[in-house]
């Protein structure tokens, strides 16, 4: 028999069972963008510094320091100003949504950013380079076919999240540079 005590902490929903509602941060934008970088949602970290890709094991900005100069070592905002420079955007796939700890997984409820919106706003637009499956995936659910100009090139690259570990760090790196050369991005040098 259970005790009475116990009983009532079954009835009790866990810490780790509760939702949190997250809202995603603003695009980092350029009218002139040839290659929008999209993430599903960003992790933990990135949404409580308010900047994306903050976690310092994530490969993206590392990435851009060896692709197009938006080294690490440079203060947030003028890592943007160099991603903007080149052509690039970034943004995630999901407005908000409800998720406890940082996974893709443990998304629930997700609601889209304005797609249709976004894509007018940037009719030099070649490319939406998705980082990592969830992002694509998360993109061809939650974003009207129609969305997406028929110009524009859908590449999904392998995720620069720590977590994702099938695929080593240097063919990453090429297929990133390989993807920013196809939206019409110069890439700097895929230095060591």
């Amino acid at each position: 028999m259970l005790s009475s005590t116990w009983r009532e902490s079954l009835a009790q929903p866990l810490a780790d069972e509760t939702m949190t509602t997250l809202q995603g941060l603003p695009p980092i934008e350029n009218p002139d963008a040839r290659a929008l970088v999209l993430g599903s949602m960003p992790g933990g970290m990135s949404l409580r510094t308010g900047r994306y890709y903050a976690h310092p094991q994530n490969l993206f900005w590392p990435f851009m320091g060896r692709l197009v100069g938006a080294s690490p070592a440079l203060p947030y905002d003028a890592r943007l100003d160099v991603l903007r420079g080149a052509g690039i955007a970034l943004w995630d796939v999901i407005a908000s949504c409800e998720r406890e700890g940082s996974l893709d997984s443990a998304i629930r409820g997700a609601v889209a950013n304005d797609f249709a919106g976004f894509f007018a706003r940037h009719p030099s637009l070649r490319a939406v380079l998705f980082n990592g499956a969830a992002a694509e995936t998360t993109f061809m659910k939650q974003v009207p076919a129609d969305a997406l100009p028929a110009a524009v090139r859908r590449i999904r690259l392998p995720s620069t999240s720590p977590a994702n570990r099938s695929i080593d760090e240097a063919t990453k790196l090429r297929q990133w540079a390989g993807a920013l050369d196809a939206a019409g991005v110069r890439v700097v040098a895929l230095q060591s």
